[in-house]
């Protein structure tokens, strides 16, 4: 590609890499998973960063981009990330973009071979590309859009389960713990260590528990961090409760109640973000409380299911399907409801 500099403000420059749009998604599917990867499961990963790509530009020559959605206000940070200040560029490698880790990384072998396969073809759901989202591992049931981004209903991104088998979606909080402390059937319930080296990147395989996996904090801990994350001291803190949550068993709000007051954050990534020192890796958990002879709580434990937001296509969960015979069409029309596939050039 061409690099250009554009000049960003009065104090800096942004450096920008001029590439063709087949030679980005090649790009993108080698920093996403590992090139020994099942061909239809590369396939289907270049339908659908192709797809995301186009849509999110033709949203972006309809109208000006928003501000990054947040709210700061009567006690909520309530943020999603989401094709943040892109006016300079057409996409980046933040959290709401496709992983990037440029062109020198591969062009050649199946990543390649995928992206030259399904040259300009699209997902397609009513007549619109569809905004294809995925994740590394739904947990067993994917989620719905709204509740990582806009409060809105988008058809091709509605929640499925990660199976043959229909599961109905998480409802109340009961379904949920019973939900996250089971291990059902899925198809990213894979504890394979051979299957995981063959599909996830370097980078992706130290993180061995993702279908379930716990994260412990001592009081004083997750107070801290709280803390740091927000800027908002709650003094001792008494609980973390789920006020709404998606179909994936996915949190969306939750209320933080401290000695000091309460404050109510979301969405799912923001909660992620605001309950680590990195990110938690999802926001579906069942919060356990283990309390000191005064009954002050002093050790919090998170359990919790999948790695990612979770709409969309789950990338673990569509690659062992692959790996069993599932064919590209097969794998798209399972995550993406209702969707097709069309050639656009």
């Amino acid at each position: 590609g061409d690099l250009k500099f554009i000049a960003s403000d009065a104090d800096s420059i942004t450096a920008v890499n001029e590439i063709p749009l087949e030679d980005y998604l090649v790009s993108v599917i080698s920093s996403e998973m590992s090139d020994t990867a099942p061909l239809e499961f590369l396939k289907a990963h270049a339908v659908i960063s192709r797809s995301w790509l186009m849509a999110m530009l033709e949203q972006k020559g309809k109208q000006a981009l928003p501000v990054k959605p947040s709210r700061i206000e009567d006690g909520e940070i309530i943020r999603w990330y989401d094709r943040k200040e892109h006016e300079l560029f057409d996409v980046c490698a933040d959290d709401h973009c496709q992983r990037y880790q440029g062109i020198g990384l591969s062009q050649g072998g199946r990543a390649g071979e995928a992206v030259r396969a399904t040259r300009g073809l699209f997902l397609i759901r009513d007549n619109e590309i569809c905004d294809a989202r995925y994740h590394k591992a739904c947990g067993g049931l994917t989620e719905d859009f709204a509740a990582a981004w806009e409060d809105k209903e988008v058809p091709c991104l509605s929640s499925v389960a990660d199976s043959a088998i229909k599961r109905p979606p998480i409802r109340t909080e009961r379904e949920a713990r019973n939900w996250i402390l089971s291990r059902p059937d899925a198809y990213c319930n894979v504890a394979d260590i051979q299957i995981l080296q063959h599909v996830l990147p370097v980078f992706d395989r130290e993180t061995e528990n993702f279908f379930r996996w716990q994260v412990e904090y001592s009081r004083t801990e997750l107070e801290e961090i709280i803390g740091e994350k927000t800027e908002i001291d709650v003094g001792i803190l008494h609980d973390l409760v789920p006020l709404k949550r998606g179909a994936s068993g996915r949190i969306f709000r939750l209320q933080i109640i401290g000695s000091k007051g309460s404050v109510i954050v979301g969405k799912e990534l923001e909660i992620r973000r605001l309950l680590s020192r990195s990110h938690l890796l999802s926001s579906a958990f069942i919060v356990s409380i283990e309390r000191d002879p005064f009954n002050v709580p002093a050790r919090f434990i998170l359990q919790g299911a999948g790695w990612g937001h979770g709409v969309g296509l789950c990338q673990i969960g569509a690659a062992v399907m692959a790996d069993s015979g599932f064919k590209t069409m097969e794998i798209l029309l399972h995550y993406f409801s209702g969707a097709s596939l069309k050639q656009l050039y």
